[in-house]
């Protein structure tokens, strides 16, 4: 153990209470905190240490250092992915036997492996909304000239996020960043992601996870669709005549719909003025979410954040507040609407969900009660009914511990 080395940015001493002299899948199942993992060609355990979750990943030393610097760096420019924690090196067994270094990130709250989520819900519709995730994930990352090198449903992590899934990078291994990418190294990654997903599509069909009848070929083809459609949107330059200028703020309204703020924009005209053209050239993920921090402190995911600043602007049209200050009116949402709500969660089930996606998973209980019964179901009887009823049944995601993915009772919402 003298030769241990353990680098990292706040280190832990209890990290050195663990057996680094042993191979990881040697360690003792009493220490391991066992939650759903994904497919990795390394091996992989979960540890609590000092009162937290660590993903700890069993690899060659220069590639662990690697890997650790490039999510710091990704994370640092703004990318949903892991938290890097700590690289050990200098292991050995007692034998005097060099071992693999092991890179431990924080494991990522309220997420789930793919694998996780189909165990309960083999639908194409969630194939459909996983991919719409990774899509928009890869997006960002080839707009910040990251190549992936390994774009997988293995290699990422999903949150809920308002119906819709939220995914984050975990594998960075052959990843690369570069000032940006040709458009042949965004097809490449491309290319990749869709032959990885087809196999691993077809490898849920084979352990009867997924709808035999899907077509994993053409959910493989959406992703590639779904890319497209969103890099041409953030990214392509559009001309119209010079009377047309209601089209620049257009686009950019478009662009905040799709989740993005534009931080440059490129207009220029031709010689004659009569043709503009204009082309972003600073995009950036989040706009709602940053929108939602701004005005109520609440760190929430783009999907939703975009459902609570709608309920946040009925609200407002509600109480007639149109035209008050929107801070004012988003104080008061926070403390009248969103805070009691949210505080309605038991102590014991607030590892079942994050506060928004309960605040917007009990919207979606009252629309439905109300459908049912004919009538407008008042708010607190929604979320009684809900607590009673619906959020029992509900997973521990925060940190789900479980021996088997296929125990995990996944729900659509």
């Amino acid at each position: 153990m003298a030769s241990l080395e353990i680098t990292a940015s706040r280190p832990d001493p209890a990290l050195l209470d663990l057996p680094w002299e042993e191979p990881l899948e040697e360690w003792p199942e009493s220490m391991l905190a066992t939650l759903p993992r994904g497919i990795s060609r390394h091996v992989v355990r979960f540890v609590r240490v000092s009162g937290r979750v660590l993903a700890l990943k069993e690899i060659n030393r220069e590639l662990a250092q690697r890997e650790y610097d490039m999510l710091r760096i990704l994370r640092k420019i703004g990318i949903p992915a892991v938290e890097p924690f700590a690289v050990v090196s200098g292991r050995v067994t007692p034998g005097g036997e060099p071992l693999d270094a092991v890179l431990i990130t924080r494991h990522l709250q309220f997420s789930l492996p793919y694998r996780a989520v189909f165990s309960q819900v083999s639908s194409e519709e969630t194939a459909r909304r996983l991919l719409d995730a990774l899509a928009v994930l890869l997006v960002r990352l080839h707009l910040e000239g990251f190549f992936w090198g390994d774009v997988s449903l293995s290699n990422t992590l999903f949150r809920r996020d308002a119906g819709a899934f939220a995914a984050y990078l975990v594998d960075v291994e052959t990843g690369t960043l570069h000032e940006s990418l040709t458009d042949g190294q965004r097809a490449y990654d491309l290319d990749i992601a869709r032959t990885n997903i087809i196999g691993e599509l077809m490898d849920l069909q084979a352990g009867e996870l997924i709808d035999e009848e899907s077509d994993p070929v053409e959910v493989g083809d959406q992703l590639v669709a779904r890319y497209e459609e969103l890099w041409s949107a953030l990214t392509e330059r559009e001309s119209f005549s010079a009377d047309e200028r209601w089209r620049v703020s257009a686009r950019i309204e478009r662009l905040n719909e799709l989740g993005f703020d534009v931080g440059e924009l490129e207009l220029t005209t031709d010689l004659d003025g009569t043709t503009v053209s204009i082309q972003p050239k600073v995009v950036d993920a989040g706009h709602h979410a940053r929108r939602l921090m701004r005005l109520t402190g609440i760190d929430a995911q783009e999907n939703q954040a975009r459902r609570l600043l709608n309920d946040l602007d009925q609200y407002g049209a509600i109480t007639d507040q149109q035209a008050e200050d929107e801070e004012f009116v988003a104080h008061e949402w926070q403390q009248e609407h969103y805070e009691p709500i949210v505080r309605a969660i038991p102590r014991t089930m607030r590892s079942k969900l994050q506060p928004p996606e309960f605040f917007h998973e009990v919207l979606e209980h009252k629309w439905f009660l109300s459908e049912k019964q004919g009538r407008d179901v008042p708010m607190k009887e929604a979320v009684q009914d809900y607590v009673e009823n619906i959020l029992p049944h509900r997973p521990d995601e925060k940190s789900l511990v479980t021996t088997e993915t296929s125990a995990l009772p996944i729900f659509e919402g």
